[in-house]
């Protein structure tokens, strides 16, 4: 929309970009402003009077970390099942679960910014994430009633089942993005609901809000970080102190599996509802967003710079992560963990690599092809057609055409 407000003339320089260098086009997507390395893409065109503006571009680092993160997401459900038998695989499921959903929703707020509630950016929320979240409830309940033997479960849209929260929440976060970059302390406000949610048992089921307020401060903490604030974790420097960090973690989630609730990690239940005191809640709340925010940090500092083989695969993580949710319970449900090798050391290795590729596959182009109907899909039946919107596409398309 910027470039179409510029007055070109042959005698005057057009005038510099009146988006800040930390803006999203208007789809949610990333923006080659927000590159996150120094580097403000932005700027790019302004140096010339007849200069056209650079094609929008992804930041490699952004990408990269989103399919790691789903990859950790996969490792951690294939370890479910082993952790009965192997005290390693549940110390490596409690520490994978202290961080991976985290690091997916500070990204997930950082690209949440520019949500200011304009028609185009509801159409996108309500079709990038609603209606995935409606489709996807639908079929996970039947394939429950199918694969679980179970024909009378059901369908609830009130109740989220197994993945599906993430998206019911990400969908209530977003909305709530204005409030967010209204108040004064942000961060603070999050941590206290978060604190109050965890001690409130009566909240209920619906919409998973317990995990929806518990899980809240990572989205706010993303929507107020910028570029600069990942540079700090992209140095060499970050990534060695991150080493003895990391180090300390996989021996204190070694020493917890026996110490420990895991269902800690899911915050998905107040204190009393896990037969605690109350206060130990507010502790827990604390400790846990400290210890998720530490390991985000060392995370990211590991996650590539550059382009990788991996990169593209980052687009398509929100496939990977609701279609591997299938296999996942499948596996549960049809007793392939019932396998003896599987609970071997070689067997657990093997569940690793095999859980890897299967979300690696589920990431893919053909398999974005053929599920972006309901993914993304466009309904332009479904919504009226935004003059402002249209004005503005078509000032676009005749400035880039000169």
């Amino acid at each position: 929309m910027t470039h179409s407000l510029r007055q070109r003339s042959p005698q005057r320089s057009p005038l510099p970009p009146a988006v800040p260098p930390e803006s999203k086009d208007a789809a949610g997507r990333q923006d080659a402003t927000v590159a996150g390395t120094g580097h403000s893409a932005g700027t790019a065109g302004t140096t010339g009077a007849t200069a056209k503006p650079k094609p929008k571009s992804r930041d490699p680092f952004f990408d990269n970390a989103k399919y790691l993160a789903i990859v950790l997401v996969a490792f951690g459900h294939a370890w479910e099942p082993l952790r009965d038998e192997s005290r390693t695989a549940a110390a490596l499921y409690i520490f994978v679960y202290t961080f991976h959903m985290p690091a997916f929703m500070v990204i997930s707020g950082y690209f949440s910014r520019s949500f200011t509630g304009r028609p185009d950016q509801l159409k996108r929320l309500v079709t990038g994430i609603g209606v995935p979240y409606v489709l996807f409830e639908v079929a996970y309940s039947f394939f429950k009633r199918w694969a679980d033997d179970d024909p009378g479960y059901p369908i609830s849209l009130l109740d989220p089942w197994y993945l599906t929260w993430f998206l019911a929440a990400l969908f209530i976060w977003r909305l709530t993005t204005p409030l967010w970059k209204m108040v004064r302390w942000p961060v603070a406000l999050a941590l206290a609901i978060a604190v109050l949610a965890s001690v409130s048992p009566d909240i209920g089921d619906d919409l998973d809000l317990q995990r929806v307020l518990q899980f809240l401060p990572f989205f706010v903490i993303g929507l107020n970080l910028r570029p600069e604030h990942f540079d700090l974790v992209r140095t060499r420097r970050a990534r060695l102190l991150s080493l003895p960090v990391i180090g300390l973690g996989l021996l204190f989630s070694y020493w917890a599996v026996e110490r420990m609730n895991s269902v800690w990690f899911y915050h998905r239940d107040s204190a009393q509802e896990l037969g605690v005191q109350w206060w130990v809640g507010v502790v827990m709340t604390f400790a846990l967003f400290g210890c998720s925010m530490v390991l985000t940090a060392c995370f990211l500092a590991w996650v590539p710079r550059r382009h990788m083989w991996f990169t593209a695969l980052g687009a398509g993580t929100l496939y990977g992560y609701l279609l591997h949710g299938f296999l996942a319970k499948g596996s549960r449900f049809w007793e392939w963990y019932e396998t003896d090798w599987i609970h071997t050391p070689w067997g657990a290795i093997g569940v690793t690599v095999i859980a890897g590729a299967v979300i690696t596959a589920l990431c893919t182009t053909p398999v974005q092809r053929a599920f972006r109907f309901a993914m993304e899909p466009k309904m332009r039946w479904a919504f009226k057609e935004d003059p402002a919107a249209a004005a503005r596409h078509r000032r676009e398309d005749k400035s880039a055409a000169r």
